[in-house]
C-alpha cells in the first residue's frame, strides 16, 4: 500500500466529506421521533410478552392461586 503524506490525506478526506449527502434538520427530527416511537413500541411489546409468559408459568406451576 502506497504511503501518502498528511497533506494529501487531509485533502482526500475533505474531498470525500464533500460528497456526503447530509440529512436536513427536518429529516433528522423525523428519524429521531421514529426511533423513539419504535423503542416505546418494542418496550411495550416485551413488557406484555413477559407478563403473559409469567402468568403462563405461574398457572402451569400452580403458583397463581
Amino acid at each position: 500500500m502506497a504511503k501518502t503524506n498528511p497533506f494529501t490525506f487531509v485533502q482526500q478526506v475533505r474531498d470525500e466529506v464533500a460528497k456526503v449527502t447530509w440529512p436536513t434538520r427536518n429529516e433528522t427530527g423525523i428519524t429521531t421521533l421514529m426511533v423513539v416511537a419504535m423503542a416505546f413500541l418494542a418496550a411495550f411489546f416485551f413488557l406484555m410478552a413477559d407478563q403473559l409468559m409469567g402468568w403462563g408459568v405461574s398457572l402451569v406451576l400452580g403458583l397463581g392461586r
